[in-house]
């Protein structure tokens, strides 16, 4: 699309307290800090492998306290920055774990982790697999077999290898390879997922080596063949200069001459503080999460006091070896923080825009920026609210201005745009845009399969889900919370109802930790309430209801590994009782997980999750059928989960918006004209009644 921007400047100001905030991410300095205490631990020519250098965050029961403090100008106090460590000894299986108190400068805590416990992948590591994967003689005599056009560009995509139970405690990476164009090799942006190979490397993690070749099997059965003389294929290219492009397309610009209307507060060298239109709260950035939100407030009352999105689960549909290992765990395995793109490179936000860059930790424990990894920006999606009078022809309404906080991700092949979007209104919107190129495999001509669609010739696309976890952790007007179901049911028929259409809400109180479905027979619904504090107008519990999508839960059978390592992807809702450090729905490790250790486990401990700090995992996604239209790039596919308030303000928040208007949209068409005959009744001196018509 034709576009333009005109970049005005959001304003961005600086706290006058710059001492680091308990919440803001680790500073150059404290990750160098922590690095340096753990690596006191051994002698000098130990050889470190840093996974991840991250905050530990506070303690709710010190944070809390001290948000509220903070926000209403009262004192504080300190709280200690602490920071969580996960590092092997290099080249061991020696994985370890611990918390540094960087304000005490001393280690909390320290240990040795079991087995079946290992490390996400990183950048630094995945290119060595890669590298090692190519370079392997074994490898180099297999591809020599397909025989291919000289200079011909092979590629590898390493995975995290799966689990199915069979000789896999180890930490291993599954590769799969493909080629560029043979034909235009020195393409760097070739797409190689239209060419796949049915060779796939398996590498030792600890040891990166080759330890075994798998050869993909390309029918309709297990059957697997030996390498035999590459058939050339035409390439399928997503590139713009490999199209011909439409000329029909206008400009369409995104002008803001007064700039933006939200503000962006730095606290200190990594935290930020964004307000917008009664909205306030403070960004966060991390290694597996990517963008947190704190203490998220409207109009100064508290609603939620943490939002993350805290797993995702990509499980295939293929049955074959190897690919019924193929579950990519995004987050847990590599992490949204890691994948993290540098949004000025592109046009992923338009308008006067605002970019805040991370800080993560490299392999050596050296600080790594991340710029320009969340963009802040406005955007219009329609209109907010009208009415016509009819009888006057007047109408008012006013436009649904939305505060944009994005962040988006690249996991090899695939693509997530993921946004918190704030409206005027008082609801938040969590939306997810997946996009990109879908996972190929080599198949064979001629052959059809129920598992997936054949996209290209020679291509497969395996059918798959996407199923995501939002973490909510509400603080409605305070910490003490409860979760509703509300459903909607007949009235029975009898003399109160003798016509059948009566119908009611009824609401359940959920008691204990559980997991929960959506039943749209019965428009069940789940909102969070303080039941302590009451709407002035109809003395109703101030709330705030979930709106999830339906979506196809986890289709792999409950004994398979798929199911029990994705333990949030079995219902549409979970809610436990708050303890620190339960974040991440699938277990705080999934490479090569067993299950057992996530929110399906917290769960099972039927605690008390009534009138007290509570936490909602909203699960979503889709179920991807693929189609040929998904290749060579898939057009985005939008999901949204929404928290909206009910009875919680006491009338429409978005009342006092200002009117849409000529003046203030400079639209090019002339605003409608809308006026009808109508009837109205006057009530007289004498309390008589007349009509009257207008035409």
């Amino acid at each position: 699309m034709s576009t333009e921007q005109v970049l005005t400047t959001p304003t961005v100001g600086v706290a006058k307290q710059l001492s680091v905030h308990p919440l803001s991410p680790l500073t150059r300095s404290e990750i160098s800090t922590a690095a340096g205490l753990i690596k006191g631990l051994y002698p000098s020519k130990t050889d470190l492998q840093f996974k991840t250098i991250t905050l530990e965050e506070p303690a709710k029961t010190h944070l809390a306290p001290y948000l509220d403090a903070e926000y209403h100008g009262h004192p504080t106090g300190r709280i200690d920055r602490k920071a969580f460590v996960n590092y092997y000894i290099r080249n061991t299986d020696k994985f370890h774990e611990a918390v540094v108190n960087l304000t005490q400068r001393r280690i909390d805590s320290h240990f040795r982790l079991g087995p079946n416990k290992h490390s996400p992948g990183d950048g630094e590591e995945v290119l060595m697999v890669e590298k090692v994967a190519l370079e392997d003689e074994g490898v180099k005599a297999e591809i020599a077999k397909l025989q291919l056009p000289e200079g011909t560009v092979i590629i590898s995509d390493p995975w995290i290898y799966g689990s199915d139970g069979i000789d896999d405690d180890r930490r291993m990476y599954q590769c799969f390879l493909y080629m560029r164009d043979p034909m235009n090799s020195s393409d760097a942006d070739s797409n190689h997922y239209a060419l796949p190979l049915a060779i796939s490397p398996v590498i030792d993690a600890e040891q990166l080596k080759v330890i075994r070749i798998d050869l993909l099997p390309t029918g309709d059965d297990h059957t697997i063949k030996e390498t035999e003389p590459y058939k050339i294929k035409p390439p399928n290219e997503y590139t713009p200069e490999h199209q011909e492009l439409r000329t029909d397309l206008k400009p369409l610009n995104v002008i803001q001459p007064e700039g933006a209307s939200f503000t962006a507060t730095k606290t200190g060298e990594t935290g930020e503080i964004i307000e917008w239109q009664k909205w306030s709260f403070r960004v966060g950035f991390n290694a597996r999460e990517g963008m947190v939100l704190y203490d998220v407030r409207y109009d100064g009352r508290s609603l939620f006091y943490r939002l993350s999105l805290s797993d995702m689960s990509i499980p295939y549909a293929d049955p074959r070896h190897p690919y019924h290992k193929k579950a990519a765990f995004d987050l847990g395995d590599v992490g949204a923080g890691v994948m993290a793109n540098n949004l000025k490179l592109g046009c992923d936000c338009l308008g006067s825009i605002h970019y805040l860059s991370g800080l993560l930790s490299d392999s050596k424990g050296e600080p790594t920026p991340m710029e320009n990894v969340i963009c802040v920006h406005e955007q219009d999606n329609g209109i907010g609210w009208k009415h016509t009078n009819y009888r006057t022809g007047r109408a008012a309404v006013v436009r649904n201005r939305e505060l944009v906080v994005q962040s988006i991700i690249t996991v090899s092949n695939y693509e997530y745009i993921l946004a918190f979007n704030f409206n005027q209104a008082g609801m938040i919107e969590y939306e997810v845009r997946a996009t990109g190129i879908l996972s190929t495999q080599p198949i064979d001509e001629g052959v059809d399969v129920p598992w997936g669609t054949v996209v290209h010739p020679g291509v497969l696309a395996a059918h798959h889900q996407h199923i995501f976890s939002l973490r909510v952790d509400p603080m409605i007007d305070g910490h003490n919370n409860r979760l509703v179901v509300d459903e909607v049911h007949p009235m029975p028929r009898n003399d109160f109802n003798p016509h059948g259409v009566g119908y009611v809400v009824e609401e359940t109180v959920v008691q204990e930790s559980c997991g929960l479905d959506l039943d749209f027979d019965v428009n069940r619904t789940f909102v969070i309430q303080n039941n302590a504090v009451r709407n002035p107008i109809n003395g109703k519990p101030v709330a705030y209801k979930i709106y999830a999508p339906p979506f196809q839960k986890m289709v792999a059978d409950p004994d398979s590994f798929h199911h029990k390592r994705a333990e949030f992807a079995d219902h549409n809702i979970y809610v436990t009782k708050h303890r620190d450090g339960e974040i991440y729905a699938a277990g705080k490790y999934t490479n090569q997980s067993r299950g057992g250790e996530g929110v399906r486990a917290w769960a099972n401990r039927r605690e008390n999750v009534q009138d007290t700090d509570l936490v909602v995992y909203v699960q979503f996604g889709l179920q991807h059928v693929t189609r040929i239209e998904d290749f060579p790039v898939m057009p985005c596919e939008v999901i949204k989960v929404a928290l909206k308030p009910v009875n919680f303000f006491d009338r429409n928040p978005a009342i006092d918006v200002p009117p849409s208007n000529q003046e203030f949209n400079r639209s090019t068409l002339v605003a409608e004209q809308h006026k009808q005959p109508a009837v109205s009744a006057v009530v007289g001196e004498k309390g008589e009644v007349c009509c009257s018509s207008k035409l």
